[in-house]
């Protein structure tokens, strides 16, 4: 089976460590860096730290059953940047997921997102409230935004299309905080934001890249041990469809996602193959539509 490349998927999995709580569908590691912020008073970043992984883990946001080794791994790594005055934060968010890959011991990322749009207001033991259907805190709803994204890209790694429902649950999200005018809900601005992700997950023109969740991780990765030949096949025809939408959308969010989240793994899958045609083909279309890594030049035969 693929071997993990410890240097460039150790940050990502550290933050994929299981959560202690009673949990339902998520399992999150919440890490709060807060080394930036001047301050005597240090609790008020433990007890954030502790209230956000009670939200996500603790909350039912799915009508299915889960058993405890079903929960979907995933991180949220926060770096607070500024604390402009008690209860109030900017921050740098990092939102990461891992799926298991059958027949293996081995967990693949399945996203790896950078939100710097983070601002909200949080107090010492203060609860954390949440409704779908309306805006009450920025906090909260950012949470539950990548909760439901968390879902979507889960489910649609194990069916086609199958987290279509999770991300209608994260348009309303979007709808109800945009009203709010803080940063990563609006239209326009940044093509990195909250709006432009779930504008892409939700935009027909790109339904291929959320076609190549499932046939990557379940058509592709999940037969790895059986026929590692086909599986590569298969990925290659993934990274074609990539190729696709970035003609039309290069600088789509979801596109530049999925490189962050997949290039270390993809080089690792092609740079093993014996197919010497096919290694070339992918590394030709890599370092197209990648350019800034060099990683891809592992591929290429010695």
């Amino acid at each position: 089976m693929i071997k993990i490349n410890t240097i460039l998927l150790f940050g990502f999995l550290c933050l994929l460590l299981p959560f202690s709580g009673n949990g339902q569908e998520l399992n999150c590691k919440v890490t709060i860096e807060s080394g930036q912020i001047q301050t005597s008073d240090r609790s008020v970043f433990k007890d954030l730290e502790r209230a956000i992984s009670t939200f996500l883990n603790t909350r039912k946001w799915t009508n299915d059953s889960y058993k405890n080794h079903e929960r979907i791994e995933c991180g949220i790594f926060l770096n607070i940047t500024q604390m402009p005055a008690i209860g109030q934060f900017k921050a740098n968010a990092q939102i990461t997921i891992a799926r298991p890959v059958y027949n293996s011991n081995y967990q693949s990322v399945l996203f790896n997102f950078a939100d710097r749009d983070w601002e909200f207001e949080y107090f010492e033991s203060q609860p954390m409230e949440y409704n779908d259907n309306t805006f009450i805190s920025n906090l909260t709803s950012m949470l539950a935004f990548y909760a439901y994204v968390i879902l979507a890209m889960d489910y649609d790694s194990f069916s086609e299309l199958g987290g279509t429902q999770f991300i209608q649950k994260a348009l309303i999200v979007v709808n109800n905080a945009q009203s709010s005018g803080r940063p990563g809900w609006q239209p326009l601005g940044s093509t990195r934001s909250r709006n432009a992700l779930l504008e892409n997950l939700n935009n027909p023109q790109m339904v291929d890249l959320r076609k190549n969740n499932y046939a990557y991780h379940r058509l592709a990765l999940d037969t790895f041990d059986k026929n590692p030949d086909q599986s590569r096949e298969k990925i290659l025809e993934v990274i074609k469809n990539v190729k696709k939408v970035w003609t039309i959308y290069p600088t789509s969010i979801f596109v530049i996602s999925f490189f962050d989240t997949k290039s270390a793994e993809l080089a690792k899958i092609f740079s093993e193959g014996s197919n010497l045609n096919l290694r070339r083909e992918a590394f030709d279309i890599l370092s197209q539509v990648d350019p800034k890594r060099d990683i891809y030049q592992t591929i290429l035969p010695k």
